[in-house]
């Protein structure tokens, strides 16, 4: 059974529009109550109820029309009765294999629950395995998933200057594979994720817009990185466009938020690093991070100067919880639908279209509440 005081007020949310759809209280293209009605219902903000409707949709139990609402999807065929041969082995579990870099909860968590919940949707297996930022682990990963069998992988590349021979290897050879997150240039291969150079100028404006102008621009250890270089671009056209040429001797690289420099040693280089920064560039007027976790860091040694309140940090990402608090404004990624389209996507392929996509899915720009 779910404790729900334990399960975030979407996911309640989520549950209980769920169980009223299987037991036909909300029947088959029949409307749901509105973002708005649902938030006076149960007493949240109109970002929860929302956010229970989006997890809805991802799964594909709803259908969301602008202007219009929210609408039960059909029930799909009941298949459980047919005993036909063909029916009986598309029955049959298959495997799948998940590739991640790493997660936490700022990113990732929500993206594999929801990779997992499409999966027994859809009558699939996932095998996880995380690479913790390196390129040897993730090609061992790789083997394995091979050698157990899986029918197709959903990848989150680790942060490399250059693309892992597996990867490549298994897109030449045809092998279904799905990539998340971070997307392979130039490599005809699927993928499911955010338009990260569009969130980044539209955060960057954000800063703009509230006059700040001496803008650094923080970011982790990874130079090459597809999810990076857009957001450094999208940053970087936003100031183009306010006349504002972009200066990079006051950005700001820190380590140890990748993951194969975690570590306490490096951490407290990364504090030494910023408190420096602050002391050498007296007149930064905000700062916009690539992840969350950078965020949290230049806070610390914000607070601990009691000087907070003088340079709003945005960044991409943040940790939920139940209070819906949000220590920054920051950019709101859909994990839920992007883990869903990316088991999606990787069915289809595996089940022979040759189809390559991209698929942007919409982010929203979630304002500070604390």
């Amino acid at each position: 059974m779910i404790d729900m005081r334990q399960t975030p007020l979407y996911e309640q949310i989520y549950l209980n529009i769920l169980k009223a759809i299987e037991t036909e209280k909300y029947l088959p293209r029949s409307k749901l109550p509105s973002e708005k009605e649902l938030a006076k219902q149960y007493g949240v903000s109109r970002i929860t109820s929302k956010k229970a409707l989006e997890l809805l949709s991802g799964e594909g139990r709803i259908r969301r029309i602008v202007g219009k609402g929210s609408f039960v999807n059909s029930k799909p065929k009941d298949e459980s009765k047919d005993t036909s041969p063909e029916i009986v082995k598309s029955r049959k579990v298959r495997l799948i294999g998940v590739l991640m870099e790493s997660f936490g909860a700022s990113f990732g968590m929500e993206l594999l629950s929801s990779i997992e919940r499409e999966c027994r949707r859809l009558g699939f297996a996932m095998i996880l395995r995380c690479s913790d930022g390196s390129i040897e682990q993730e090609s061992r990963s790789i083997d394995e998933l091979r050698e157990l069998g899986v029918k197709g992988m959903i990848v989150m590349c680790s942060q490399n200057e250059n693309y892992n021979p597996k990867i490549l290897q298994m897109v030449v050879e045809n092998f279904p594979v799905v990539t998340v997150d971070r997307q392979m240039k130039g490599i005809p291969v699927s993928f499911v994720g955010t338009d990260n150079t569009a969130a980044a100028k539209e955060l960057t404006k954000y800063l703009l817009d509230k006059g700040c102008r001496k803008i650094c621009f923080a970011k982790p250890a990874a130079i090459k990185t597809s999810t990076l270089m857009e957001r450094q671009r999208g940053f970087i056209r936003a100031l183009n466009e306010y006349g504002i040429l972009a200066d990079e001797k006051i950005w700001m690289t820190l380590r140890s938020t990748m993951p194969s420099e975690h570590s306490p040693e490096m951490l407290e280089q990364d504090l030494k690093k910023v408190n420096n920064y602050l002391d050498d560039h007296p007149d930064i007027s905000a700062f916009l991070t690539s992840e969350y976790s950078i965020a949290v860091i230049l806070l610390k040694c914000l607070r601990e100067r009691e000087i907070s309140g003088r340079y709003p940090i945005v960044c991409f990402d943040n940790v939920d919880d139940i209070t819906n608090d949000n220590m920054f404004t920051h950019i709101k990624q859909n994990e839920a639908a992007i883990g869903s389209q990316a088991v999606q996507l990787l069915a289809k392929t595996i089940d022979g279209e040759t189809k390559k996509e991209t698929i942007l899915v919409p982010y929203q720009i979630v304002r500070k509440t604390i």
